[in-house]
C-alpha cells in the first residue's frame, strides 16, 4: 500500500467528490484536482470575498494506474500537449496556431486511460507563460525555468472511478479568506516578476523556441529533450 495524504481546495465541504462532475476545460481534464500540500489547497479555496475549506483525504495509489508528467520518460512538451488539448487558448493564425497543431500531433501522450495523474498546475500565470512559448516569445529552455517559479506546485487529479472509490475522507479545514487570499495573489505576482526577469535575459546561441522545434521536425523521442 502506498497511503498519501491530499488536499482539495474548494469554497465549499465536499466529504464525497462525484466521479463525472466538475469543469472539462480543466488542465488534464475532467477529474477531481488535488495537492499534497495543505498551503497551497487553502490559498486555492480562497476568493476575494469568500471563505473557503481545504478538504482533507487520503488515498491508497498502491492498486492505481499513475501517470507521473514531471517524471521520466515524459518532459515539458508532453504536460503542454495535454494543456493544449484541455484548456481554452486563443491563439493567432499562423506559426501560434501550427505549434499547436504540431504539439497536439507529435507529443500529446495516452493519457486518459490513467487512474491519476500527477504534474505542474497551470495557473494564470502559467498559462501566460505556455502561451509566450507558442508565440515564440521564450525558448524552450525558458518555459521549463518558469515551471518553478512561484511554487506554484504539483497537482494530483483524480480521473477514474477507481481513483475516486479509493479516496477516504478525513475532514475540512475552514480557510480565511482575508489571510490566504493575499497569499495567492502575492504567489502569483512574484511568478510573473520572475518570469518577466527570465524573459527578458539574452537567449543563448543555442536556445531552442518553438519554430525550430517545427523546422526540425522534433519527436517525441527526441534526445534533445
Amino acid at each position: 500500500m502506498k497511503k498519501i495524504t491530499l488536499y482539495h481546495g474548494s469554497t465549499k465541504v465536499i466529504e464525497k467528490p462525484s466521479f463525472g462532475e466538475g469543469n472539462p476545460k480543466n488542465d488534464y481534464g475532467l477529474g477531481f484536482y488535488c495537492t499534497e500540500n495543505q498551503e497551497l489547497a487553502m490559498e486555492w479555496a480562497s476568493t476575494e470575498r469568500n471563505d473557503g475549506f481545504a478538504n482533507h483525504y487520503e488515498i491508497d495509489l498502491g492498486k492505481l494506474n499513475i501517470l507521473y508528467l514531471n517524471k521520466k520518460p515524459y518532459h515539458i512538451l508532453n504536460w503542454l500537449a495535454i494543456l493544449l488539448k484541455n484548456r481554452t487558448f486563443v491563439l493567432a493564425q499562423g506559426l501560434p496556431a501550427d505549434a499547436r497543431d504540431y504539439l497536439l500531433k507529435n507529443f500529446l501522450p495516452e493519457y486518459e486511460n490513467y487512474d491519476v495523474i500527477t504534474g505542474y498546475r497551470a495557473d494564470d500565470s502559467y498559462f501566460s507563460f505556455a502561451n509566450a512559448f507558442l508565440n515564440n516569445t521564450i525558448s524552450l529552455e525558458q518555459l521549463r525555468h518558469a515551471m518553478y517559479l512561484g511554487k506554484l506546485g504539483e497537482q494530483i487529479v483524480l480521473k477514474s472511478k477507481k481513483a475516486f472509490k479509493a479516496l477516504n475522507y478525513i475532514e475540512s479545514i475552514r480557510v480565511d479568506s482575508n489571510l490566504y487570499y493575499p497569499k495567492r495573489q502575492a504567489r502569483d505576482s512574484k511568478a510573473r516578476e520572475d518570469f518577466q526577469n527570465v524573459k527578458s535575459l539574452p537567449a543563448s546561441a543555442d536556445a531552442v523556441f518553438v519554430i525550430d522545434i517545427l523546422r526540425q521536425k522534433w519527436t517525441n523521442d527526441d534526445t534533445r529533450l
